[in-house]
């Protein structure tokens, strides 16, 4: 039976210097007033010339590398464990025509890169990063586009195809990550057209489904409900969701009901919810589990047992960011499980603003960051033990 509680394992990768600042690094990250205060003052301290310090603490334990070719060594040592790369091009918040191509062509090279490397069973993108965030707000609500939003929305769905059927070319799955509820709409529809484009044979094209949001599970088994009759496999990457905070205030500055659940325990059983209801119709679907909740990354490996299906079978992934939950990772990849991780690459400066929301997750997320010390701590006794 697996054991998350096995540190030996979930540690193996690590020295005993990376052991330490990792240590260091969840200590610091378990403070909100200095999480707080580096936040305000990273792209300051990056500007002034401290880009070494952001690359050997932060950076080192979150993100794979500048750039691709960086994140060579990251995929080569996860894959020492059986653990799988999803490379992310982590960079937000642009706004012109030239960085959504970059970033277009970027994700296509990510795909070119797995499509020669085993070690890569997935790509990613989130589609603000090939469109302007008003534009998918105005999309979402229904708005009616004027002449030239309608050419740059024409652009933007071209993108998301190019990279759809890139990845269908290459028969590397590509996750379309979630994001804010009033973009959500736009990023959907994306989602399942593509899906109805390139899923016929299997899951290519993933969507994201934030189970914090009240009705992500009604929205999940309509979807599945529509692949059935139209022919074509789904894609779900399950998670709980990012924007949590932001998503309560602006529901309460304008004014309608929040679309986030009320507790986490409501969030928790509608994702082990979500989770039985993928394994129940595995046979038309893939399924990625993104959840570094230990409770419901056990019920997902009894749920695989009960149905017979090997833990090898691909078309069930667990995943996890690099830097967190290696309790998870890497003991379910050592029993045989698939496991892959997220692996963030880009120029500091861009990659800065995940950084920043990273620390930040850790530092809210109850007993994220304390579990994430006290296992460590656990290892680091067990191998002064040993000496």
């Amino acid at each position: 039976m697996i054991s998350f509680d096995n540190t030996e394992n979930a540690f193996k990768a690590k020295s005993d210097k990376e052991l330490n600042r990792s240590y260091w690094l969840f200590k610091l990250i378990g403070n909100p007033g200095l999480v707080s205060f580096g936040s305000a003052t990273a792209p300051l301290a990056l500007s002034l010339g401290f880009k070494g310090l952001f690359k050997a603490t932060i950076f080192k334990q979150f993100v794979g590398g500048e750039n691709i070719e960086d994140c060579s060594k990251t995929i080569a040592a996860l894959g020492r464990f059986h653990i799988g790369t999803i490379l992310d091009y982590s960079v937000e918040g642009k706004e012109n025509e030239a960085d959504f191509d970059h970033c277009c062509t970027e994700t296509i090279e990510t795909i070119h890169k797995a499509r020669t490397d085993a070690n890569i069973p997935f790509c990613v993108f989130k589609v603000t990063g090939l469109a302007r965030f008003a534009l998918l707000e105005k999309v979402s609500a229904g708005h009616v586009l004027t002449n030239e939003e309608d050419k740059e929305y024409a652009r933007v769905k071209d993108r998301v195809a190019k990279i759809c059927a890139e990845a269908h070319k290459a028969g590397k799955p590509i996750f379309i990550d979630a994001e804010e509820s009033w973009i959500q709409q736009a990023i959907d529809d994306l989602a399942e057209s593509n899906m109805v484009n390139f899923n016929k044979e299997q899951a290519i094209v993933y969507n994201t489904f934030q189970l914090y949001r009240k009705d992500r599970l009604a929205y999940l088994k309509d979807t599945v409900k529509r692949g059935k009759e139209a022919g074509y496999h789904v894609g779900a990457k399950l998670v709980r969701g990012a924007y949590m905070e932001k998503e309560r205030e602006r529901a309460k500055e304008q004014n309608y009901p929040s679309p986030i659940q009320d507790t986490k325990e409501d969030s928790d059983k509608d994702y082990n919810a979500a989770v039985s209801f993928c394994i129940e119709h595995i046979d038309m679907m893939g399924l990625c589990a993104g959840t570094h909740n230990e409770h419901s990354s056990m019920r997902l490996v009894e749920m695989m047992a009960e149905k017979q299906i090997s833990p090898a079978d691909k078309r069930v992934y667990f995943s996890q960011l690099l830097g967190m939950s290696d309790h998870l990772s890497y003991n379910l990849a050592i029993a045989g499980y698939n496991v892959a991780k997220y692996v963030p690459y880009g120029p500091i400066k861009d990659v800065l603003p995940y950084l920043i929301r990273r620390a930040r997750e850790n530092t809210s997320v109850k007993g994220q960051t304390g579990r994430e010390l006290s296992l460590i701590i656990k290892e680091k006794q067990r191998r002064r033990n040993l000496a």
